[in-house]
């Protein structure tokens, strides 16, 4: 099942609808069907440029940002633990000494900063890691040792490496607070991931408290830049729009609130 929700969401994305576009255009225009075939690539390629436009892709993410607000940690109230979820850094090979940090890392040092702040005792990471990557280390093994490096003790630390999800991460998160006797928490993620996984998080009876991070779109002034498609916007544009399949299919299967 995890195979099929991957590969289907791959192809609703602008590049894998756009691809599927043109092999259908192809097909047309072999079988003879000229204007049909004209007409799927026309489709498949406006379609992607749109996306590829940088502002575009600032608007879309900030309808998704814009829901938190950017405040400083001492504005979050305290908590008994803060949540962090994976998705920012990547667990490498066994041998590897140091996990990757990818562009949402700022996951990890802003929950180091909260801990340090003295708004949350104990800080739980969450996060496994896909089959299909071969043998590595979960993404909770990989911000323990980031969180390490960040001087949070590691009797502070509470791992989940089994998710490989959102609702996982709720789920089996869900599981720690309740062993744990843990009533409150902040939970932490991308401010662009953060409206599904607080839906989801809420959705398993955890009514934790937002602290997004890894805000993207700054302001910045109209220029002919902005208008001109960018693959870096592309990647964006993509990311925000998993994020809005990703809610509609949690709603739809009753994993998340509205």
């Amino acid at each position: 099942m995890l195979y099929l929700d991957k590969l289907l969401s791959q192809l609703a994305y602008p590049l894998g609808l756009s691809i599927v576009l043109a092999v259908l255009a192809l097909a047309l225009l072999i079988a003879g069907w000229r204007r049909s075939g004209l007409l799927a690539l026309t489709v498949g390629i406006l379609w992607l440029g749109f996306w590829s436009i940088p502002i575009v892709s600032d608007g879309l993410r900030l309808s998704l940002e814009g829901r938190f607000a950017h405040e400083p940690i001492g504005a979050l109230p305290a908590a008994d633990a803060v949540v962090v979820l994976g998705g920012g850094i990547r667990g490498g090979p066994p041998d590897w000494p140091d996990p990757d940090l990818g562009r949402a890392s700022d996951r990890v040092w802003h929950a180091a900063r909260i801990h340090h702040a003295g708004k949350a005792a104990r800080v739980i990471v969450s996060g496994g890691s896909m089959p299909w990557v071969g043998q590595r280390l979960s993404e909770a093994d990989a911000m323990l040792r980031f969180l390490a490096d960040l001087g949070v003790p590691s009797d502070a630390i509470l791992l989940e490496g089994r998710s490989r999800n959102t609702r996982e991460n709720a789920l089996y998160t869900a599981e720690i607070l309740s062993a744990e006797g843990i009533a409150s928490v902040l939970l932490v993620t991308s401010a662009l991931h953060m409206p599904r996984a607080l839906a989801t998080f809420r959705a398993v009876g955890i009514d934790a408290v937002p602290a997004p991070t890894d805000f993207e779109v700054m302001p910045e002034p109209a220029h002919l830049i902005r208008w001109l498609p960018d693959a870096e916007a592309l990647s964006d544009s993509t990311r925000a729009l998993k994020e809005y399949v990703g809610w509609w299919v949690y709603r739809w299967r009753g994993w998340a609130e509205s």
